[in-house]
C-alpha cells in the first residue's frame, strides 16, 4: 500500500492539533500531499423573540447572513494557515472548507481530493453524551472509502 495523498481534518481546538501533528508526521514519512479540510457547521439561530400581545417579531442587531459566511470563512482560512504554518514545512497542501454536516464533508473532501487515508482527532465522548452528540470520527470510519487514522487526544 502506498500513501500518496493524506486528507487532515481539522477545527480550532487542540485535539484537531494533534491530529494534525500525526497526518502531518506521516505526510513527512510518505511524502505525501496534504489535504486539510475545515467544515463549518451550520449556525443554529435562536428562535425569533416576539412581542407577547401583537406577535410582531422584534428587531434585534442581529448580523446578516452574508456577513456571517464572511466571518466564517475567514476564521476557516485562519485555522487553515495556523496549520500549514506548524507542520507543512515544504509538503504540498491543498485546502478544503466546507460547510455542513461534519462527518459528510470530510468524506466529500476525502474523495474530491482522492485521499488514500484520513487523519482526524476525537473528543473520546463516552455515554449519554456520545448518544446525544454521535461520534464524528465514528461516522466518518463507517462511511469513508478508505482507511481512517483516528488520533485521541491525550492531555
Amino acid at each position: 500500500m502506498k500513501i500518496q495523498k493524506i486528507l487532515i481534518a481539522i477545527d480550532d481546538s487542540k485535539i484537531s492539533e494533534n491530529a494534525a501533528a500525526y497526518g502531518f508526521e506521516l505526510a513527512h514519512i510518505y511524502k505525501a500531499h496534504v489535504g486539510l479540510v475545515n467544515i463549518v457547521p451550520p449556525i443554529l439561530y435562536p428562535p425569533t423573540e416576539s412581542d407577547g400581545i401583537t406577535g410582531i417579531p422584534f428587531m434585534g442587531s442581529a448580523i446578516d447572513d452574508a456577513e456571517l459566511i464572511k466571518i466564517q470563512a475567514e476564521s476557516s482560512e485562519n485555522i487553515i494557515q495556523r496549520t500549514i504554518k506548524t507542520f507543512a514545512k515544504g509538503l504540498p497542501v491543498t485546502q478544503f472548507t466546507d460547510y455542513g454536516s461534519t462527518a459528510d464533508g470530510i468524506i466529500t473532501c476525502s474523495n474530491e481530493f482522492g485521499a488514500d487515508l484520513i487523519v482526524l482527532g476525537t473528543h473520546r465522548r463516552t455515554g449519554i453524551d456520545r448518544l446525544l452528540m454521535g461520534s464524528i470520527a465514528e461516522d466518518v470510519v463507517r462511511h469513508a472509502n478508505v482507511p481512517v487514522l483516528v488520533v485521541p487526544f491525550s492531555s
